[in-house]
């Protein structure tokens, strides 16, 4: 016997499923490309996600990390000459983390190699946007 909701179980079961194998499956992609230029799937993570100048704490949270991890991440592209931390220009706790020339070339290049196979690339521009809008609504439950 089913109950009333059993078909909304089944629903959320099945769109869990969906993302997360969505989410392997990027994850695994960001891995295989961030070793054809020398990084960890982590610090391809940073990479992509810096898109200008940003604080410790911004980077992390693009991450979906803790800002100690995201420092672990940035201390090893600060060794590799990718990025550099400044002075942050208003509040002198913090530094702002800012891609290096050879940051900004290798971020390109990752760019490049992350959207060749991407697992979203059977999908549209719009249905990407629109698959964004249905992920933030569900998250933020608005």
């Amino acid at each position: 016997m089913t109950t009333p909701r059993e078909p909304q179980a089944v629903a959320e079961r099945e769109v869990c499923g969906l993302v997360n194998g969505l989410a392997q499956q990027i994850a695994d992609h960001v891995r295989e490309r961030a070793v054809t230029l020398g990084l960890t799937a982590a610090q391809a993570t940073a990479l992509r996600e810096m898109t200008g100048p940003m604080t410790m704490r911004e980077l992390a949270e693009r991450m979906s990390c803790e800002p100690s991890n995201a420092t672990f991440v940035i201390d090893k592209l600060e060794k590799q000459g990718l990025v550099e931390r400044r002075a942050h220009p208003t509040d002198r706790r913090a530094k702002l983390l800012v891609l290096t020339a050879d940051g900004d070339v290798v971020r390109g290049r990752l760019l490049e190699l992350l959207a060749q196979d991407s697992p979203l690339a059977g999908l549209t521009i719009e249905q990407q946007r629109v698959l964004q809008e249905l992920l933030e609504r569900a998250v933020t439950r608005r």
